[in-house]
């Protein structure tokens, strides 16, 4: 088990991320509870049905996507990143001839020490590409033939 402060700063960057996306989730759905409440005080004609209908359907949409956040931040419990190996795996910092990667969850490119790294998602694009993959190995993505030159 190795200390790396580029991957717990990656790591943390990633659950500030999903934080800030779980609170604005968390606040529409309180901001919805709190309309369809007013609408069930105003209950007159097929004009407040509709408004409350909508206001369930978009409460029903915000559940959903609250389920996605809550899956993505049991993704960011199971990534062990003091956990060495020799292959890219969830947790991993990739870097190849062309770019950096850290394999965890999209949410896009964060600089550490001026140097750019890429989270991405294992089951992303370029996370199944990545996967497996050790130092010496060599894969295409986007048309860009990239060489694996670390893997921690």
């Amino acid at each position: 088990m190795k200390e790396n402060p580029i991957k717990e700063e990656l790591l943390a960057y990633c659950k500030n991320q999903i934080d800030q996306r779980y609170l604005k989730i968390k606040q529409t759905i309180q901001d919805i509870e709190e309309s369809l409440m007013e609408e069930s005080k105003n209950t007159s004609g097929d004009k407040h049905e509709t408004g409350r209908a909508m206001l369930q359907i978009n409460r029903e949409n915000a559940g959903k996507q609250l389920l996605e956040i809550e899956k993505l931040m049991d993704i960011l419990q199971k990534t062990d990143i003091k956990r060495e190996s020799a292959y890219a795996r969830l947790g991993s910092l990739v870097r190849t001839d062309k770019y950096n990667y850290f394999i965890s969850l999209s949410v896009g490119a964060k600089k550490v020490d001026g140097v750019e790294y890429f989270c991405v998602a294992l089951n992303s694009p370029v996370g199944m590409q990545l996967s497996g993959k050790q130092k010496g190995d060599s894969f295409e993505f986007n048309n860009i033939k990239q060489q694996v030159l670390e893997v921690e």
